[in-house]
């Protein structure tokens, strides 16, 4: 028999990562601040809970999917939250991207109780949401892991067991690394090739069959060349996460000087009230600085 499981947080990457367990044939409780996305959910077949604890009481392995390391600490061990509802033999995953130290710090706590927990931030934006091919970076028991894996198969494509607690998040803060880097090297060079009197499309052709391929000039061009800077991740989450990545490198002696510089420019548009286009508007501001603008095809 499947195990019933339990999605709190039915944001951009939570709602469609709950629907694509429906869609599997999975029982789901779920629990979200804003009603609209439960009852979008409750459409298509899930049962709506009124607190997290209650999520928790219904179902075997429950999830959550939320904005910060706050969130998901208040969800998990403050008032009706998780720990409220839980019973040994549970199991808690964490889709969110939290510090590696809270995430040990869940899993302790949980621990005492008799569930299991992984840190399992996702990469792969609402596309990779919707499609159920994420990839997924895991922490926590090995054989917590195997026991999620049915689960896993659903939402992901690239599922990596990393280490023990706390490893799925320094994974993920290894990603956004990569994944900033990629929006604000793909602004610069289409807006370069544009200065040069080239198309920006043509070049992007041009290179991403090469060495510089990757899931950013896969994905991103040709939304930015149509106008289009509505989020599949939010310039705002991104800015978050590089605080959890400079925070991470502080706590161990680090030095990232690329990723500041980077953090910066996402700090910029927050100043422009940009926070909630999508991360590769971070051109936005390169337009600034250089005195253009990207044009649309």
């Amino acid at each position: 028999m499947a195990e019933k499981v339990g999605y709190i947080g039915l944001g951009l990457m939570g709602k469609p990562i709950a629907m694509n367990l429906i869609k599997a044939g999975y029982q789901l409780t779920v629990y979200n601040r804003s009603p609209q996305a439960v009852q979008e959910l409750e459409a298509a077949g899930a049962s709506a809970a009124d607190s997290a604890c209650e999520v928790a009481q219904h179902s075997d392995v429950v999830f959550t999917n939320l904005p910060d390391t706050p969130d998901v600490e208040a969800v998990v061990l403050g008032d009706e939250g998780v720990l409220d509802g839980c019973r040994p033999g549970m199991l808690f995953i964490d889709n969110s991207t939290i510090t590696p130290e809270a995430a040990r710090d869940i899993a302790l706590t949980l621990a005492e109780m008799g569930v299991d927990a992984l840190d399992a931030p996702v990469s792969g934006g609402d596309i990779g949401a919707k499609a159920g091919t994420l990839a997924i970076m895991v922490g926590g028991p090995r054989h917590a892991f195997e026991r999620a894996m049915p689960i896993f198969n659903v939402i992901g494509k690239t599922i990596t067991y990393v280490g023990d607690s706390g490893a799925g998040q320094v994974a993920k803060v290894c990603n956004q690394i990569m994944v900033a880097a990629q929006m604000v090297a793909m602004g610069e060079l289409m807006l370069l090739a544009q200065k040069c009197g080239v198309n920006p499309a043509q070049v992007i052709t041009a290179i991403r069959g090469g060495a510089a391929q990757c899931w950013t000039l896969d994905n991103k061009p040709e939304r930015l060349l149509s106008g289009d800077r509505s989020p599949g991740f939010k310039t705002y989450m991104q800015h978050k996460d590089l605080g959890i990545v400079l925070d991470t490198a502080r706590t161990y002696g680090m030095p990232l000087p690329a990723t500041s510089i980077n953090n910066q420019l996402y700090e910029s548009m927050l100043q422009l009230g940009l926070g909630d286009l999508d991360n590769s508007a971070v051109i936005a501001v390169l337009e600034l600085l250089a005195g253009m603008k990207l044009a649309n095809e």
